[in-house]
């Protein structure tokens, strides 16, 4: 944890809702660390709370108390962006703000440590798209995200007022993003919501669950196609939590199919030919970060998800 001067420092105060939890928590929680660096940071003596270093990562704070962080350094993966073609990366839409991207499956949205695969910055940055400068250094332009395993759309910033009319959009909730889902067996009732916070699995650090102290997670559904043992749903977010359809639909007992780490039957996955599960950010709508109209964007489904569909038409 040497070198200071190249490492960055956060400061903020705690909010009323981390009011007596865990300082190690409360970092994690507001810069999205894992709560392994959490604790490493606190051990280092890299935070303080009020200008004293924290005693000992189990130590409490308070609404308001003053907490400094000094980040960790970017992995070295990090440093060197990526900026090579991604292979199937469709651009939808692009003028001077924005560009709509069409996010084929096995891409990231932007480097992560971990992961040396393929990235959305990367590839428009090859393409020669110039992107906002606003966000971190590895994820510029980014104001929303998809997982690896999802395929679909996404819009990318590239000015700095597009950058940040569209983080306070998707943070009020006036974008309307709308995915398709096949799930295992049929949904009771078949159209519904689900009001259910998402955290941490408690015992797996790489998944999600519905957990009591979760942050707030609203889900809306459709069913819009049955098939034996499977259903095509039409899904609609409120909020935007990591991994949120797969969480809420296994929570239901419904897992996507082909969602193996959410509990999916991996055998109807191979019987229709699923690498990854069947989930597509099929449209986006939201209002030009600077004209202020409407603009809606439509995906068709990828090959590989229509070949499944197919295969559960055909069962019909």
């Amino acid at each position: 944890m040497n070198d200071v001067a190249a490492r960055q420092t956060r400061a903020m105060p705690v909010p009323e809702g981390l009011e007596g939890q865990r300082v190690d928590q409360v970092v994690s929680r507001l810069l999205g660390l894992s709560r392994t660096v959490a604790a490493e940071l606190c051990a280092a003596g890299d935070v303080t709370v009020d200008g004293a270093p924290c005693q000992t990562k189990s130590e409490r704070v308070t609404a308001g108390a003053w907490l400094e962080v000094v980040l960790p350094p970017p992995p070295e993966d990090l440093l060197v962006r990526r900026d090579e073609p991604v292979e199937g990366l469709e651009i939808v839409f692009d003028d001077d703000d924005i560009v709509v991207v069409m996010k084929p499956v096995g891409v990231a949205a932007h480097p992560s440590p971990g992961w040396s695969g393929p990235t959305v910055t990367g590839g428009l940055a090859a393409a020669g798209y110039r992107i906002s400068s606003h966000g971190p250094d590895e994820r510029q332009g980014i104001v929303h995200r998809l997982d690896v395993g999802t395929s679909g759309l996404m819009v990318v910033a590239k000015s700095e007022a597009a950058y940040s009319e569209l983080k306070r959009a998707f943070k009020e909730r006036r974008v309307s993003k709308r995915y398709r889902a096949v799930a295992q067996g049929h949904p009771d009732p078949l159209s519904g919501t689900v009001d259910a916070p998402i955290g941490r699995h408690p015992r797996h650090d790489y998944k999600w669950a519905v957990v009591a102290d979760g942050k707030p997670s609203v889900t809306h559904y459709d069913t819009i196609e049955v098939f034996p043992g499977a259903s095509l749903m039409d899904v609609g977010l409120e909020t935007g939590r990591t991994h949120q359809i797969r969480v809420h639909f296994s929570a239901l007992g419904h897992p996507l199919v082909g969602d193996a780490t959410y509990g999916a039957d991996p055998k109807m996955a191979e019987r229709l030919g699923l690498t990854r599960q069947w989930l597509h950010a099929y449209r986006l709508e939201f209002a030009h970060p600077t004209r202020g109209a409407t603009v809606t964007f439509t995906s068709d489904y990828p090959a590989d998800l229509e070949l499944a569909l197919a295969r559960l038409r055909e069962d019909s």
